[in-house]
């Protein structure tokens, strides 16, 4: 019971009093050093990569349908099991076809959504994006349309003009032959989410769109799945697939490859920092060998007087342990200070960044991935400080005190 205090005592002692060797002191200092800003770089990069995702998340796949359910098949009963799933936020009907939308500027191809503006009030961020009109304009018959600021700025239409929308998923036979339906809209909404999506998705109500497309509603409309998580939906498709069999599609066979690209980023980007991280601990092992020369003497006296090579590698394992520590406490405080004031600090250095919307940098600090940084950092100084530990019990009293 008395090993462990003395270990604690004896390798703190020898941490502080290293500062008498003026170059271990200074190998100790930019281990610190190293550590610390190691530390402060992840997580400051890390927040503000978190913050990009999850502005893509909430700005593409806010707009994105996060999954769809072909329903039309199933009873009332199925289609309520598949609403009370916990992760499931909010269901609405739903249609979605291709098309070609025509001003007098130009022509261009979209993504047209049958939307239930209700439902995409209240479970969307959608209206939180919209410069002009509300998503309640899009009443059923009225043929109303919102657009994306930069489709209505390449086309040249303005709120309450008329523009004329194609869709080539039903023909009309006429005395020239096939033709496809189509029929004029008006322009009672323009949002701008400042994603790829705002230049190709138009979103109708979907009364309208079933009518444009000449089918019975029952024919056309599928449920669309609002997640409170995005990143959810493979649990929510294996809790469908209990209920039914129907059909699904989910936001990854469109931006999938998107969202891969940016958690690779990520990964990659923390694993360079937390090479910084590795060789600022590895300077421990220089200022811990250091001390194992220096303290032999000592070493041996500890040995002849009891103490067994465990206790010693403990005092030793203290001894490198207390740099980490010191330097993960203060990357932990610089990082967070850092993340916190980032956008603060940015405007007192003039620096200004090109960002929609003109509000800084995201940044999201995550606790989970603090947890697993300083969790890092604090195993691999463990690491760097074991092998002079145990160099440490192996020396032999008699050789040690044998020049004394």
């Amino acid at each position: 019971m008395m090993i462990q205090p003395a270990c604690a005592y004896i390798g703190l002692r020898y941490a502080r009093a290293s500062k008498s060797n003026h170059f271990i002191a200074f190998i100790n200092f930019f281990s610190v050093v190293g550590i610390m800003l190691g530390i402060a770089a992840l997580i400051t990069v890390s927040s503000v990569m978190n913050g990009f995702e999850e502005q893509l998340k909430q700005r593409i796949l806010g707009l994105q349908a996060q999954l769809v359910v072909d329903t039309r098949n199933l009873s009332e009963g199925q289609k309520q099991a598949i609403s009370l799933i916990p992760e499931v936020s909010a269901v609405s009907a739903y249609v979605e076809t291709e098309g070609l939308i025509q001003s007098p500027r130009g022509l261009q191809g979209v993504q047209l959504q049958g939307i239930d503006p209700d439902v995409m009030q209240q479970a969307s961020i959608l209206h939180e994006h919209l410069l002009y009109g509300r998503l309640n304009n899009l009443a059923a018959g009225e043929y109303g349309v919102i657009i994306g600021y930069p489709l209505a700025r390449e086309l040249g239409v303005q709120p309450g003009n008329k523009i004329r929308i194609v869709l080539g998923g039903a023909t009309l036979h006429t005395p020239f032959g096939p033709m496809p339906a189509q029929r004029l809209f008006t322009v009672v909404g323009v949002y701008s989410l400042s994603s790829e999506l705002d230049g190709r998705v138009v979103m109708t109500h979907v009364d309208d769109l079933t009518r444009v497309l000449r089918k019975k509603p029952a024919d056309l409309q599928q449920s669309r799945l609002f997640l409170h998580d995005a990143f959810a939906w493979h649990e929510v498709s294996q809790q469908i697939k209990h209920i039914t069999d129907a059909p699904q599609r989910n936001w990854r066979e469109q931006q999938g490859k998107l969202f891969d690209a940016v958690k690779m980023e990520k990964n990659m980007m923390s694993l360079m920092l937390m090479l910084i991280v590795l060789v600022a601990a590895f300077n421990i092992v220089s200022a811990l060998a250091m001390v194992v020369t220096e303290k032999h003497s000592d070493i041996a006296i500890l040995q002849t007087q009891g103490m067994s090579p465990a206790g010693i590698t403990q005092i030793f394992l203290i001894n490198g342990l207390y740099n980490g520590v010191k330097g993960t406490a203060l990357g932990l405080l610089v990082g967070l200070l850092l993340a916190w004031q980032l956008n603060t600090l940015l405007g007192m250095l003039g620096v200004h960044l090109a960002l929609p919307d003109d509000q800084g940098l995201p940044v999201v600090i995550e606790p989970l991935q603090i947890v697993v940084i300083i969790g890092a950092a604090l195993l691999m100084s463990l690491l760097a400080s074991l092998y002079p530990a145990r160099r440490a019990a192996r020396v032999l009293p008699a050789q040690a005190l044998r020049y004394e």
